[in-house]
């Protein structure tokens, strides 16, 4: 989760008075922080990950699962270094807890940072995840189990907690989410006090219900209530026919995620590993999807990222350019006087607006807050893909980036591009991508923080940094203290965002690690990826679909275009790893072994294969054919195999042409060759994503009604299932395990289960 300070943490009404007090002076943090960092160089490659739980509360003998919120004090103790007994457990297995928007959430990730140039800890990485779950599950009664579920199938469903509680609480006056399930920092229902309080109105998420034989096509959950102003809200336009309404942050930040940051060497390499990645997000969302159901209904999509796109939408109606409700306000929160609201209404109110800038003045300026800050039509909430690439000059001589790339209103925060500009530490693309993250208001001020020490603290910088919640994120330094061994500090870094948690820690290894050396080969091989923005967001529509890994495809630059030579990557399939392991009739007289030319070829693919030939910048490509590639180019999994031949393996190893010999080392490869095989299975449909598995496991129930809906005992199993799932349950889930991993993957963790070997 993002900054947690300590405090008494202001209202919207008070915190707006220092909005502009808080830009300025993380601007002035941020000049500091690249004053002390931009000319670092050769950081080591570090990376980690982010894995968070939910604690679910399975009573057997009534067959009901509940979210339990009353069990995360185990966070305290497990971070108490006043009980040793308890949080010496999280530091001696290299685990460190951290604390989530839910109650019922616990986020884990390693306590030391991953060495990305050891292949060692790249096979370490499931070790230590199983061990997160070890540790919680240790100071949490047996009932209660943390499960990675990207989302609660009945979140905001009846009695869907333990214990249970009632949707009236005033932080997020929901209809259906009470706020006993947010975490009890108050910066979380402070946060979720004041989005709504910006916005004017509660957020209203709606996703369009999964067609069935007996489904209504109506939310007929949402209940008649009077408690609130807000309670009116859905029957005057916040609800929409057809789809599930959702009024509640908790919707959103209550889900789970798998997150990856990795450090390159210094700024230039992080700005070109951000845009390389890029394009790749939408399609790894759709690749890891898991979030078929949402509020006991089963919807028409697969994944959460839209979710909690409008979960934290704090955009007022004039910012996103809409009609309000009857009797709203376009202005929402936002502290303007009656005069510009007159004004506004006698222009003709409503919505409208001429290329970048709302049309309707105030006189000559456009109409601005008290605080002098520009009212604009913003097109995307503060949870969304990324709006600009930050260029990669400085790292390529001959850099790949075009403007043209950058082809949406991207609207910035004109006063703080040119204070940026001004100092000369930030080109133009630099400047506007933070001055775009500064176009939005913090949204939680603790008091006793409003005034800080600019050349020691970055808070103020990272209360808009980590509310701008994007599919990647570039993220600065701290400051230091003059004298302090920067080398040894985090350094210029890149979070992967996108992917949906899985359910065992094998898969959520395997994506960590599989993002982890796509980085890392990204950097080595150095593709151009570029592609223009509105086609990634165009395919972040895409990857939303039911089944969109394997029956979609998305917008990616031309293949050919890749400055990659194809003859590089032949033979470093996933073929390689047999053909290095062990014995066969690819021996030379001289006992070399051929590592090259074994190309695995998937015929079907390649016959009905995307046309790759140089005659246009971006084609469409599938998720299959962009990461196990087609025969004239590589994929990314090639990539990544040759990067694990080439630099990864042990020094003895590289470079010889005898087979390993290394019966531990051999473990180690197959363990890295199952990992992309699970990446490669979900994209070609040899194995289904968990959304789709989920999908079927409700449409197959026996007590399923073909109308769309996941009841209480539905739920129960499905828990149950996941659990069994979660815990690699050969012995008495065996069948339930080969549907789910397929066969081959599903021998490999059962025989790997038999010799105990983790």
């Amino acid at each position: 989760m993002g900054l947690l300070s300590l405090g008494t943490p202001l209202d919207w009404h008070e915190l707006k008075k220092h909005n502009e007090h808080v830009r300025d002076n993380g601007i002035e943090q941020l000049i500091n922080i690249f004053r002390q960092h931009s000319a670092r160089l050769k950081d080591h490659f570090y990376w980690g990950d982010e894995v968070e739980y939910m604690l679910v509360d399975i009573d057997s003998s009534r067959k009901t699962a509940r979210l339990a919120i009353d069990k995360d004090l185990i966070l305290d103790d497990l971070n108490d270094p006043a009980k040793p007994e308890i949080s010496g457990k999280a530091i001696s297995n290299n685990v460190s807890f951290h604390p989530e928007y839910g109650r019922y959430m616990i986020e884990a990730t390693p306590l030391r940072p991953y060495d990305g140039n050891s292949l060692e800890d790249y096979v370490y990485v499931e070790e230590n995840m199983i061990k997160r779950r070890e540790v919680s599950q240790s100071e949490l009664p047996t009932n209660i189990v943390p499960l990675t579920l990207t989302t609660y199938p009945r979140m905001g469903c009846g009695d869907f907690t333990s214990p249970k509680a009632k949707p009236i609480g005033p932080a997020s006056q929901s209809l259906f989410l009470p706020d006993e399930i947010i975490n009890r920092h108050v910066r979380f229902p402070t946060l979720t006090a004041n989005i709504r309080k910006r916005r004017g109105h509660k957020v209203a998420i709606n996703l369009p219900i999964y067609p069935d034989t007996n489904t209504k096509l109506i939310d007929d959950s949402i209940p008649k209530r009077d408690l609130f102003p807000s309670d009116e809200e859905p029957f005057i336009g916040a609800s929409q026919p057809g789809h599930v309404y959702m009024d509640s942050m908790g919707f959103g930040m209550g889900s789970s995620c798998l997150q990856i940051t990795v450090q390159p060497s210094d700024i230039h390499q992080a700005r070109y590993l951000y845009d390389t990645l890029a394009p790749l997000t939408p399609i790894l969302m759709a690749v890891s999807a898991a979030a078929p159901i949402f509020k006991g209904f089963l919807v028409n999509q697969d994944v959460r990222w839209n979710v909690i796109s409008g979960a934290v939408d704090d955009r007022t109606f004039l910012e996103r350019d809409i009609k309000p409700y009857k009797g709203a306000d376009f202005f929402g929160g936002l502290d303007v006087t009656h005069e510009v609201k007159d004004h506004f209404e006698l222009l003709g109110g409503g919505p409208g607006v001429n290329g970048d800038r709302i049309i309707n003045e105030y006189g000559d300026t456009t109409i601005k807050t008290l605080d002098g800050k520009p009212v604009q039509k913003v097109p995307k909430s503060r949870y969304e893909s990324i709006d600009t690439y930050l260029g990669d000059q400085g790292y390529h001589d001959e850099p790949y980036f075009d403007k043209s790339y950058n082809d949406i209103y991207s609207p910035i925060n004109k006063k703080v591009y040119d204070k940026l500009t001004s100092t000369k530490l930030f080109d133009p693309l630099l400047a506007h991508h933070f001055a775009h993250l500064f176009i939005r208001d913090p949204l939680v001020i603790f008091s006793e923080r409003v005034n800080q020490d600019n050349t020691l603290e970055n808070d103020h910088f990272e209360n808009l940094q980590s509310t701008n919640w994007q599919t990647l994120r570039f993220k600065p330094p701290a400051l230091y203290p003059e004298g302090e061994q920067l080398s040894e500090k985090p350094g210029w870094r890149v979070e992967f965002r996108p992917l949906e948690i899985q359910l065992t820690d094998f898969e959520n290894a395997a994506y960590s690690v599989f993002i982890t050396l796509v980085s890392k080969a990204i950097l080595k091989f150095n593709p151009d990826f570029y592609t223009p923005i509105s086609k990634v967001d165009k395919n972040m529509k895409t990857a939303h679909g039911v089944d969109a890994s394997t029956d979609s495809k998305f917008w990616f630059r031309n293949p050919a275009r890749w400055r990659l030579n194809n003859e590089d990557f032949k033979g470093y399939d996933l073929t390689w790893f047999d053909r290095f392991v062990n014995d066969g009739n690819d021996l030379f007289d001289d006992n070399g072994v051929y590592l090259n030319g074994y190309v695995e070829v998937n015929n079907d693919v390649v016959e009905n294969g995307t046309d790759v030939s140089d005659a246009c910048n971006d084609v469409k490509l599938s998720a299959l054919e962009l990461i196990d590639g087609l025969d004239s180019f590589p994929g990314l999994i090639k990539l990544v195999v040759k990067l694990i031949a080439t630099e990864l393996i042990p020094s003895n190893w590289q470079n010889k042409s005898h087979h390993c010999k290394s019966r531990q080392f051999a473990r180690e490869l197959e363990l890295l060759r199952n990992y992309l095989k699970l990446i490669s299975f979900r994209a070609s449909g040899k194995i289904p994503t968990i959304a789709r598995f989920l999908r079927d496991f409700v449409l197959r129930h026996p007590d399923y009604k073909q109308d769309s809906k996941v009841s209480d005992r539905i739920n129960y199993d499905l828990v149950q299932a996941s659990v069994a799932i979660t815990n690699l349950d050969f012995k008495h889930h065996n069948d339930l395990l080969e549907e789910y991993f397929g066969e081959e993957i599903a021998g490999f963790l059962s025989a790997r289960s038999a010799a105990g070997i983790a």
